[in-house]
């Protein structure tokens, strides 16, 4: 076989192998760890917040988020119902990041 030949076969299997793959690894891998740093991926399990009903919280949803302080009244599906000094709030449980129990 000629050497233009093996050129033409190998040479994109070697550029495949030895340029784009080893980037598309280092890609994935710098995406994995953008989401592990990201805070408030983690959804706070029902279990955990049930534990709260009846106590006097404070609930954040984030540095640009609300943070609402009152009692848990109850949780339904993703919803944490809140009752505070104004009213009834509710709050999305998916976009919760931290509660933080008052001392009685």
């Amino acid at each position: 076989m000629n050497s233009g030949v093996w050129i033409a076969i190998y040479m994109p299997i070697f550029i495949v192998i030895l340029v784009v793959l080893p980037q598309h690894f280092n890609m994935q891998r710098i995406i994995n760890l953008k989401f592990k740093k990201k805070k408030g991926l983690i959804i706070m399990a029902n279990e955990a917040i049930e534990k709260c009903i009846g106590k006097k919280c404070k609930i954040s949803t984030g540095p640009y988020g609300t943070n609402v302080v009152g009692i848990i009244i109850g949780i339904n599906e993703n919803w944490i119902e809140v009752e505070t000094k104004k009213g009834v709030q509710f709050i999305n449980a998916e976009f919760v990041q931290s509660i933080y129990i008052f001392q009685s």
